[in-house]
């Protein structure tokens, strides 16, 4: 593709010089390749102005860089000075250049339940005979690619390229998530987003967006900026945001749908919790179902909901998704079983690294406890800071054996973020390496005990300074289980 049409639509400090044939976009210069545009971000860490003679020596055909800076002398290179927001420039460029994408297109945003939502919305779509992919945290999951670990939302160059890739292999239909950050960086500018969902929203990222009111309008310009008008948009009616998020949907005309106890277009009427999972009394656009659901908690029931929402914004009604809820299975590392022991005990491992989630998880479990309810936890460094004593409090409240142990602490002082969580669970033990915390509440679990290994789901590394030590606490759970099952 020509420099100039990848650039279509990118403001420009001056005309271009010329033309080129590009091969590739690419934000890394370390994997620029002979005839790519390489775009120079001045980021947050790093300018990427710096790499831009590493680009040159790998055979960049064209540079696109921003602000006050003097190209070196390069032989048939074109350097190309962009105007306004420059991640705003990369969406611009990156989808343009990696065409074509999947038709079809959702993204769900909030605090929590965006990677079991973007799965089950997956999920739904292939059991109505759709190739379908969720690209997110745990990864891009598809039966026509491999499983590969992403960010939340991966930068744009990087999502519009595995975009490209998908719909090369034939998946129509692709659900992600959303982060806040990734949504207030511009990552999913250029994609018709035909469905977007909110979750809910509470306490996290403040080390970021700094105020829960940034965090906020970041989530809203999900819908204020980023999707299609002729879009719908999946809200949580039970939640004090709903009134906001629908008003900024009707101002651009996007339709809005709303599910959970208050919800006009998805309603859940009662529930009840079993052993397999929970059944669920709903209205469904009006008309009246008795959904089974093999998950547990009412959160998992809010995202389904929320999931067959954006199925039926992007697909239309059919009984075959109502058909299709009991075989639905839980995202990875989302209240996943590690085990049981032979006197009953049972072991969880679950994502929950928010104050929210964690009390949600373990308000739910409590549900499903003979004995007594253990967690064992963490928080993550150079991170939130606020949410760990609010955290060490839910703990205490609401489970009635609590071990605190690290959780990535990445450059901070281990010790010290553990502190934090102890000063509001004093009465917690305290082992920072994660693999003996595991096994120390493993083996202490009595009869009809539940254990929840909260925060860190289907990760399989602990992020310790500039290293990452290989660790799964599914696996590390189901060691200790089968340690003591000897």
């Amino acid at each position: 593709m020509l420099l100039s049409q990848i650039l279509a639509g990118v403001p420009l400090a001056e005309k271009l010089s010329g033309d080129a044939e590009i091969s590739a976009v690419e934000l890394d210069s370390r994997k620029t390749v002979p005839g790519a545009l390489f775009i120079a971000l001045n980021g947050k860490n790093s300018d990427g102005r710096k790499f831009i003679p590493d680009a040159l020596e790998k055979g960049a055909a064209a540079v696109l860089y921003d602000g006050d800076y003097t190209p070196p002398a390069a032989d048939g290179v074109l350097f190309v000075r962009a105007d306004g927001d420059m991640r705003q420039n990369i969406a611009r460029a990156a989808a343009n250049f990696y065409k074509p994408v999947p038709p079809y297109i959702s993204a769900v945003t909030g605090t929590n339940g965006k990677t079991s939502i973007a799965d089950f919305t997956r999920q739904l779509m292939k059991k109505l005979g759709y190739s379908a992919a969720s690209i997110g945290t745990v990864g891009v999951v598809s039966d026509m690619a491999e499983n590969a670990e992403t960010l939340t939302t991966p930068d744009s160059v990087t999502l519009h390229r595995i975009l490209r890739d998908l719909a090369v292999r034939g998946v129509d239909y692709v659900s992600l998530e959303a982060s806040s950050i990734g949504i207030e960086q511009y990552r999913l500018d250029g994609l018709k987003i035909k469905a977007a969902g909110f979750t809910n929203f509470t306490q996290d990222h403040l080390d970021y967006h700094l105020t829960m009111e940034n965090y906020l309008k970041a989530k809203e310009e999900l819908f204020s900026r980023v999707m299609e008008t002729d879009g719908t948009a999946v809200l949580n009616a039970d939640i004090p945001e709903f009134a906001e998020l629908a008003e900024i949907c009707r101002r651009r005309g996007i339709k809005v749908m709303s599910y959970g106890r208050n919800g006009s277009d998805l309603k859940i009427l009662s529930r009840v919790p079993h052993a397999e999972g929970q059944t669920l009394e709903t209205e469904i656009e009006g008309r009246p179902y008795r959904l089974e659901l093999p998950l547990i908690g009412e959160f998992q029931a809010m995202n389904v909901l929320c999931a067959v929402g954006m199925v039926i914004a992007m697909h239309g009604f059919s009984g075959k998704i109502i058909d299709s809820l009991p075989h639905l299975k839980g995202a990875p590392g989302r209240l996943d079983l590690a085990g049981r022991l032979a006197n009953g005990a049972a072991v969880y491992v679950d994502y929950a690294h928010t104050p929210d989630a964690l009390e949600n998880v373990l308000k739910t479990m409590r549900h499903h406890t003979a004995g007594k309810l253990w967690v064992v936890f963490g928080c993550g460094g150079d991170r939130d800071k606020l949410k760990r004593p609010i955290m060490g409090r839910i703990a205490r409240e609401l489970a009635d054996r609590a071990v605190v142990t690290d959780d990535n602490p990445r450059t901070e002082d281990a010790a010290e973020i553990r502190r934090q969580i102890l000063c509001e669970c004093p009465d917690a033990a305290e082992i920072g390496d994660r693999v003996e915390a595991i096994n120390y509440a493993v083996s202490r679990l009595g009869e009809g005990d539940m254990l929840v290994i909260a925060g860190k789901g289907h990760e399989n590394g602990q992020k310790i300074g500039d290293r990452i030590i290989p660790m799964n606490d599914l696996e590390e759970a189901a060691k200790a289980i089968a340690r003591l099952s000897r």
